[in-house]
C-alpha cells in the first residue's frame, strides 16, 4: 500500500484520489491546502479515512509527514515546478498533474533530482493508460501495418471559466502569469497523444486564438514528420464533436475523444465496413474511473521499481514538454521564469 498526500483540492484531485483508492494500491494519508477549511473540507469527502488522513496548511510539514511514501501534485500550473522539487528533496515520489513544468530545463532537472534520490517523478498523462488508447496505438501495425498518411486529433470542451473571462474576470486557467491557457490545459493532451503513438515530431506549429488575457483560448497545432502531417485542435471556447482519427492506406482508425475513450472503431474502405475494436462492446470505462488504470500503471511501477518503465514515459514527458514550450515561445505565450 503506497500512502501518499495531495496538494491540490480541485475536482482532478479527487478524481485522481477515488480512482486510486479503487486499485487497493493507494492510500491517502494527507491533504494540503493553503486553507484550513478547504483541507478538512476535502478530507471529510473520505470518511471511511477520517482517523487517518491529516490536514495541513504548511507545504514545509506535509513534506516533512514520515508515514508518506508520495506526493500527487494538482495545484495551479505555475507551482508544479518548485512543489514537485521540494517533495522530491524531501524524499517523496511525485505523482505530477500535466503540465509538468513551464520549461523543458525545470522538468530534466527535476528528472535528475528524481533519480540522484533513487525516487521516481512520473507526469500523469491519464489517456495514454486507458486500454483502448492501447488498443487504438497497437491497431496502427495491426490495421494499418504501420503506414500512416495522416491524422486529425481533437480537443475542444467549452469552458465555464471562459464566460468568466469575457466578464472581466481573469481565472487563472486563462492567466499567464498562473502557467494558464488553452494549450497547456487541453491541447496538451492531444500533443501527448501524437508523441505516444507517432514519436517525436521534426517541426512543430501552433496557431493560437490569443484572448484578452494574452493567453490562447483554443488554437490549431501542425506536427510535421518524415512521411505524414498530424492536425491537432484544442479549444476552451467552444465544444466540438469531431471524432480523432487516423489515416492510412488501409483504412481510418477512429475514436469519439483522444481522452476518456469509449470505443475504437476501424473503416475499410474497399470493403465499406466498420469494425469496432476493444472487446466485444467496444466500451470503455465509466468517465468518473477513467484514472484507475493510471492509478493502478503508477503503484506498479513504485513498487516495482520498473525503471525502465518509468524511463519511457520520461522520455514522453520530456518531448511533449519541448514542442509545447517550443510554439509558446514562437507566439508569445511565455509564463514567469520562461523568457
Amino acid at each position: 500500500m503506497l500512502t501518499f498526500g495531495i496538494i491540490g483540492t480541485s475536482w482532478i484531485t479527487h478524481s485522481f484520489v477515488e480512482c486510486a483508492h479503487k486499485t487497493a494500491e493507494w492510500d491517502l494519508r494527507a491533504v494540503y491546502s493553503r486553507k484550513e477549511e478547504s483541507a478538512r473540507d476535502f478530507a471529510a469527502k473520505y470518511p471511511e479515512r477520517a482517523s487517518t488522513i491529516k490536514t495541513y496548511t504548511s507545504l514545509s510539514d506535509l513534506f516533512a509527514d514520515p508515514s508518506l511514501t508520495a506526493i500527487y501534485i494538482a495545484s495551479p500550473n505555475i507551482l508544479h515546478y518548485e512543489q514537485a522539487k521540494q517533495s522530491l528533496e524531501a524524499g517523496k515520489h511525485v505523482i505530477l498533474e500535466k503540465p509538468s513544468c513551464s520549461t523543458t530545463s525545470e522538468l530534466t532537472s527535476l528528472f535528475a533530482l528524481a533519480k540522484s534520490k533513487s525516487l521516481f517523478l512520473i507526469e500523469a498523462w491519464r489517456h495514454i493508460q486507458e486500454p483502448n488508447f492501447s488498443i487504438l496505438k497497437s491497431a496502427i501495425q495491426t490495421k494499418l501495418d504501420g503506414k500512416i498518411t495522416g491524422a486529425s486529433l481533437h480537443f475542444e470542451q467549452f469552458s465555464s471559466r471562459y464566460d468568466k473571462l469575457l466578464a472581466g474576470e481573469l481565472p487563472n486557467i486563462f492567466d499567464l502569469a498562473m502557467g494558464g491557457g488553452a494549450l497547456v490545459d487541453l491541447g496538451v493532451y492531444t500533443v501527448a497523444a501524437a508523441i505516444w503513438l507517432f514519436g517525436a515530431p521534426t517541426n512543430s506549429l501552433y496557431f493560437p486564438v490569443k484572448l484578452s488575457s494574452g493567453a490562447d483560448g483554443g488554437g490549431h497545432f501542425i506536427l510535421t514528420y518524415d512521411s505524414f502531417t498530424v492536425h491537432l485542435s484544442s479549444s476552451k471556447m467552444y465544444d466540438s464533436s469531431a471524432p480523432s482519427e487516423i489515416y492510412g492506406d488501409n483504412g481510418t482508425l477512429s475514436v469519439p475523444t483522444i481522452t476518456d475513450i469509449q470505443s475504437v472503431s476501424f473503416w475499410d474502405p474497399r470493403k465499406k465496413a466498420r469494425e469496432v475494436l476493444g472487446g466485444s462492446e467496444g466500451k470503455g470505462v465509466e468517465p468518473k474511473w477513467n484514472l484507475v488504470d493510471e492509478a493502478r500503471e503508477f503503484a506498479r511501477i513504485l513498487n516495482q521499481s520498473d525503471w525502465e518503465a518509468a524511463g519511457v514515459l520520461e522520455r514522453h514527458s520530456v518531448e511533449v514538454l519541448k514542442v509545447t514550450e517550443k510554439v509558446r515561445k514562437d507566439n508569445g505565450l511565455v509564463f514567469p521564469g520562461g523568457k
